[in-house]
């Protein structure tokens, strides 16, 4: 038998993580999100602007999810941007101006 966590119920089972051999990380500065009746599907990428003209979009991974856990995500990626805005101040999703240069 394996130990308890002192904070988790007797009653939960332990939760065990572990990584396939499949699993990488990445970094995505672009997200988007495509809905069904049975669920959401994520597209993350990358997005870079060479010229002024023209905007790409590099996509690299798609995710679907059930409307359940659409909706957790939402939920635990609130309660972490409140703990975010609360550590490091609150953030805004206005436009920067343009630098003439490329956004990377």
């Amino acid at each position: 038998m394996s130990p308890q966590n002192p904070n988790q119920p007797k009653d939960q089972p332990t939760l065990t993580l572990t990584n396939t051999p499949e699993y990488r990380d990445g970094y995505a500065n672009s997200v988007q999100v495509r809905m069904s009746v049975w669920d959401f599907f994520l597209v993350f990428g990358t997005m870079s602007q060479d010229n002024p003209e023209v905007l790409n979009v590099r996509n690299f991974q798609g995710i679907y999810l059930s409307p359940q856990q659409a909706k957790a995500l939402w939920n635990v990626l609130g309660h972490n941007l409140a703990q975010y805005e609360k550590a490091f101040g609150t953030l805004t999703l206005e436009q920067l101006p343009p630098t003439g240069g490329p956004i990377n």
